[in-house]
């Protein structure tokens, strides 16, 4: 099999079998699974420190998986049939392919498991009970407000650079790609598509993979198209970690704003220095043990979760954080964001 058992903590009597896998549990019985796209993304690595905390204050068994890179999705496939064979009474997941790996999700559901969708919505998004999230379109508007008015009137000219995901455009690289958009002003057409705007300023879209080695790459093909790039969009603070030193390469470091999302404690760190102008912070430790929490509840009296009123996920909460505040965009400084990052 291809995806990999990372860490497991057991409690009390074995998992129960499938077959009663919808039938009410005490604490002992109850087995949860958490999915991530990778075990190196600092995102994730705190995602499943706060699983493990989590379940081990609730005495949960706790199961845990990943990919071997961001977007290994039949690693993921593979994880949830194991899931369903343990007889887990939840599924925490952080979809690579959001569309693709629904047939799965929906075989866990109909074996009685509970499924949440961690940070990165499944689509459709009823495909799972519920989804614990950063509100990804606020996060990219947040940093996209921000770009635009510390641009001022050099905004209608700037030159963008979007550093997106993966080409299968998952719901989280939509989200925060149309989100910076509509906060610096970009006409975005469809809202659930990337690369459909006719907007002069976008120089162009690339792929990441996520990870510091992919926004370099992406970057340096982006400058090769056009040299004269002056706003750089990064899905998250790996890749614009790449971006920078792509930039540095060549010596364009101190004329290009980078902006991203996630607020990982390497991530603040590059705004503290000067790396990343501004970034949204969001709290996959909050994600992932209202998850588990969850799915104890579900276990011991059939409780589904609820989304946020007003909103169709439970919302965990997103700040911009930079050390250069704009007028008109809420926001925290670096000190308080290194109080609150992860990672």
């Amino acid at each position: 099999m291809k995806f990999s058992v990372l860490k497991t903590t057991v409690f009390g009597a074995a998992v129960a079998a499938l077959a009663a896998v919808a039938a009410p549990a005490s604490a002992a019985d109850v087995g949860a699974c958490l999915i991530t796209k990778t075990d190196t993304n600092p995102f994730f690595v705190k995602m499943k420190e706060g699983a493990t905390a989590k379940a081990t204050e609730l005495g949960v068994t706790l199961k845990s998986y990943a990919g071997k890179i961001d977007g290994d999705s039949e690693s993921q496939v593979a994880a949830i049939e194991t899931c369903i064979a343990d007889g887990a009474k939840g599924i925490l997941i952080t979809a690579s392919d959001t569309k693709g790996i629904v047939p799965a999700i929906k075989k866990a559901r109909d074996a009685g498991i509970l499924v949440i969708a961690l940070d990165t919505p499944l689509e459709p998004a009823d495909a799972a009970d519920a989804t614990f999230a950063t509100d990804n379109l606020l996060a990219g508007k947040l940093i996209g407000q921000w770009a635009a008015a510390t641009l001022g009137d050099k905004a209608k000219d700037a030159k963008v650079a979007f550093l997106d995901l993966t080409p299968s455009q998952p719901t989280v690289d939509v989200l925060r790609d149309q989100g910076f958009m509509m906060g610096f002003g970009i006409d975005v057409k469809d809202a659930n598509k990337i690369g459909d705007e006719d907007d002069a300023r976008i120089v162009g879209h690339d792929v990441t993979n996520g990870n510091e080695e992919g926004g370099r790459k992406a970057m340096e093909n982006l400058l090769q198209k056009d040299p004269g790039i002056t706003v750089v969009h990064t899905i998250n603070e790996p890749a614009a970690a790449g971006a920078y030193e792509a930039l540095k390469a060549v010596g364009m470091e101190k004329n290009v704003l980078i902006v991203s999302v996630d607020g990982g404690c390497p991530g603040v760190k590059n705004v503290q220095d000067g790396v990343i102008g501004a970034t949204s912070q969001q709290y996959p430790l909050m994600m992932a043990a209202l998850g588990i929490e969850a799915i104890k509840k579900f276990a011991d009296s059939g409780e589904k979760p609820k989304p946020t009123e007003g909103k169709d996920f439970f919302d965990t909460g997103v700040s911009l954080v930079t050390d250069k505040p704009a007028t008109g965009v809420e926001s925290i400084d670096v000190k308080t964001g290194l109080e609150k990052c992860w990672g």
